[in-house]
């Protein structure tokens, strides 16, 4: 009887094949088979919806920029807008200049990076290279935990702090200035900078490390001839971003650099920033749908290509220099 009901269950399952019953018994899909496929489905659907909600939030933010400013171009010059040196959109005589912003946003970051760039990169020699793994291990997470200090900190202790004990070495220095906030700015991002520089730094294999060490080599010419040069793409990306996040910055300068959009290359005097620009018109003062208030999407506009430029230059920078070990 027992063989008989074996003799049906194969006929039954597998078409009469001589396959043993433990073999066809592993080719039914269990329950638990079922389940696992259709959790793997569920998961790759809620990938896909977040990665899909991504882009679709890109191309609502790029459009809403376009439309806007498109209607802002149907008003105002593109020559006028990028050649005029004021920029007086919210006074009786306008001016639609973007000279002015330009210039206080490229001073401020220009500051910034002068401060992160010899000490992010001096301090990820330093715990890439010649601390300790314990030291490491310390040092890092108390480092970055500037990256998680508000920017609105930030900017009051630029103002209240710094710009008075500079005041008391230089003079002339106004009140409100792009000094004090490019400093406190190049602070901010040291945590980006350093960071970043030392896990490219880190990454790059001991045995390159060894075979200078085997030639001769000081450790410090091992760090600067061999690896920072290996790490020399992982470090512009590091770079590069953080420039785009001096550039993005909004409370720090919009706070200590002032609200004056003067067309100066002098840091000792008040300026404002794109950022502190569209603060200011977002306040709710100026009525939605009038041309002072597109300007905010024009500036933004701009401030959205220079930061899409770095970042399309930071991605070639690292496909054209990164080194592949095996």
């Amino acid at each position: 009887m027992h063989e008989k009901q074996s003799w049906f269950y194969r006929q039954a399952v597998l078409g009469g094949s001589s396959f043993s019953s433990s073999t066809a018994h592993t080719m039914i899909p269990t329950q638990r088979t079922y389940n696992a496929r259709g959790n793997e489905r569920l998961i790759k659907s809620l990938l896909l919806f977040c990665g899909l909600v991504s882009i679709l939030t890109t191309a609502v933010i790029v459009g809403i920029l376009a439309f806007e400013t498109v209607g802002f171009f149907k008003e105002v010059s593109v020559i006028e807008f990028f050649t005029d040196p004021e920029w007086t959109p919210l006074f009786a005589n306008k001016h639609f200049g973007i000279l002015p912003l330009l210039a206080g946003t490229f001073m401020t970051t220009l500051v910034a990076v002068c401060v992160a760039t010899p000490f992010g990169l001096l301090t990820a020699m330093f715990l890439s290279e010649y601390a300790s793994p314990n030291l490491r291990r310390w040092i890092k997470p108390i480092l970055e935990i500037l990256a998680g200090i508000p920017t609105i900190v930030y900017g009051y202790f630029a103002l209240f702090f710094v710009t008075p004990l500079f005041q008391k070495l230089i003079p002339s220095l106004a009140g409100f200035n792009a000094l004090s906030p490019g400093m406190v700015m190049g602070i901010m991002i040291l945590p980006l900078l350093s960071s970043l520089s030392e896990d490219a730094m880190y990454a790059v294999p001991q045995s390159l490390r060894n075979a200078g060490y085997a030639l001769g080599s000081s450790r410090l010419e091992v760090t600067v001839r061999i690896v920072l040069p290996a790490a020399f793409s992982g470090i512009t990306s590091a770079f590069i971003l953080a420039i785009s996040r001096a550039i993005g910055e909004t409370m720090l300068v919009a706070i200590a650099a002032g609200q004056m959009p003067n067309l100066t290359f002098n840091v000792l005097k008040p300026v404002m920033t794109m950022t502190t620009y569209i603060v200011q018109v977002s306040l709710g003062d100026t009525p939605t749908g009038t041309l002072e208030y597109r300007t905010i999407f024009a500036v933004g506009a701009v401030l959205f290509v220079i930061t899409f430029a770095l970042n399309v230059l930071s991605y070639k920078l690292r496909k054209r220099f990164r080194e592949a070990y095996e």
